[in-house]
């Protein structure tokens, strides 16, 4: 299912690039399609929207494949739903059983779509009011900014910005990391990571609240539940009916687009526990050991100022400021995990 969303502008904005990273494109423009204003709570980015006229919250997420309504949700709002015949979805704690409604009106932002058939899906309330997941079928469209600093996603049109850097905001040298080709049944944003040295494949996801490493790939760095100084530091949920343990790691250091963070503390957890297998196009199942190692989640968004630039099949980020991994077990107190280097 494809969500399509009517854009409704007042106008669009032409940004002239000003980064000195990379030789400007004659002619390169940045055309905003949208700027919405973005609130955090728990860890969630929120962008305020409306179903059938009742305010609700659309999480935007880049780690989603698709667009939906949360099951909770659709209950809290009395929409009529019907079983669909697509395979069950994976999330977070395993699978989840897939239901379609019909809205009459959907708004995000200044958005306005009318007449939507959308997938229902979840186990668990999001909570803060969230009703809708804005996936990345509908976000790949465009060259997308996080700019948490300012509170705001700023969706992009970019026109003649071939081998230009569209880090737009800064002089400097803004890091770049390649995003793997996307499979057009379920595209997914995939970069490569070092984690002490040893080369992982990471989704860029903006509805974790926090960055995770699977299990099985922290094992492989030999972290384990039981190597000293690991913590629990308690359980998460997601799509799925489980609830997943979660532990607190110390890696050496993580590298990502010429970025260097040291003595990172990650979270880890058997994050696909339950679900064996996730639909790739039509009637094809996957391994999920062929999946990706691990997410980054709102957490490394929050540290940075980042662009997902669809258009050119790269990530363009630079440190803002704080901890990129802030994590903190239940007998630490101490000062924040460093910055990146």
């Amino acid at each position: 299912m494809r969500l399509r969303i009517l854009l409704i502008l007042g106008f669009v904005t032409e940004l002239a690039l000003a980064g000195a990273a990379a030789p400007a494109e004659p002619g390169c423009k940045l055309v905003q399609a949208e700027e919405w204003p973005v609130r955090i709570a728990n860890n969630k980015l929120i962008v305020d929207g409306a179903i059938n006229g009742e305010k609700v919250g659309v999480l935007v997420d880049t780690g989603a494949s698709r667009t939906l309504i949360f099951r909770p949700a659709a209950t809290r709002l009395g929409l009529d739903r019907r079983r669909s015949r697509s395979y069950p979805m994976l999330g977070v704690g395993g699978t989840t059983d897939v239901e379609t409604a019909v809205i009459d009106e959907l708004r995000i932002g200044d958005a306005t779509r009318r007449g939507l058939r959308m997938m229902v899906v979840g186990e668990q309330d999001p909570g803060d009011g969230v009703a809708v997941l804005l996936g990345e079928d509908f976000l790949r469209r465009f060259d997308v900014e996080f700019d948490l600093a300012h509170g705001a996603v700023r969706l992009f049109v970019p026109t003649g910005c071939d081998g230009a850097s569209l880090a737009y905001w800064t002089t400097g040298k803004a890091n770049e990391v390649a995003i793997e080709p996307m499979n057009e049944a379920a595209p997914k944003i995939i970069v490569m990571v070092r984690i002490d040295g040893q080369p992982l494949r990471a989704l860029l996801d903006s509805g974790a609240g926090a960055s995770m490493l699977e299990k099985s790939a922290a094992d492989r760095l030999g972290v384990t539940p039981t190597t000293p100084g690991v913590v629990l530091a308690g359980s998460s949920a997601g799509l799925g009916h489980q609830r997943v343990d979660l532990w607190i790691g110390t890696f050496r250091s993580v590298d990502i687009g010429g970025e260097s963070i040291p003595d990172a503390k990650i979270l880890f957890g058997d994050l696909w526990a339950g679900a064996s297998y996730t639909p790739i196009g039509s009637h094809i199942a996957t391994r999920m050991g062929g999946e990706q190692s691990m997410l980054l989640g709102a957490d490394f968004l929050r540290a940075h100022r980042l662009l997902v630039a669809h258009s050119q099949q790269k990530i363009y980020f630079t440190y803002a400021a704080g901890p990129v991994f802030p994590q903190r077990g239940p007998a630490e107190s101490g000062n924040a995990p460093a910055g990146p280097r």
